[in-house]
């Protein structure tokens, strides 16, 4: 039960900063990727943060013999650069640039966002059960 509670907590709090720094406005989002145009860096401090604050978790985290809430920890062994993952990344890349949304800031605004949030979550789904059904067929 308490891996539940740290992830929702973690999640709640990720959500929150999404909406503080303004990540779930894809105006901003787009303004920030106009770099040849009215570009606003303000986003930078933001990933910049990000980066100092989990630096500063992963020195403190891998001093841990395991985690909080788990018996271990699960790190990634599979580290191939593959097409799918490439593929995946120019996909999700085109439409953050396009739309200025990701999943994680259209979930988090999902309650102040509207109609457009909603379109976009919709077309996000349908892409899942798009990649799913395509990717059962091996095609």
């Amino acid at each position: 039960m308490i891996r539940y509670f740290t992830a929702l907590l973690a999640g709640l709090i990720f959500g929150l900063g999404l909406v503080i720094s303004q990540m779930i406005n894809p105006e901003k989002v787009i303004s920030f990727l106009d770099i040849f145009g009215n570009w606003d860096p303000s986003l930078a401090f933001v990933m910049g943060g990000g980066l100092i604050v989990t630096a500063i978790g992963y020195r403190l985290v891998w001093r841990k013999t395991k985690p909080y809430a788990a018996d271990q920890f699960q790190v990634p062994t599979n580290r191939a650069v593959d097409k799918k993952l490439a593929v995946g990344a120019v996909l999700f890349g085109m439409g953050w640039g396009l739309v200025g949304l990701c999943p994680g800031p259209a979930i988090a605004g999902l309650l102040v966002g509207g109609v457009p949030i909603l379109i976009f979550l919709g077309a996000m789904i349908t892409g899942m059960i798009l990649f799913e059904g395509l990717n059962r067929l091996k095609f």
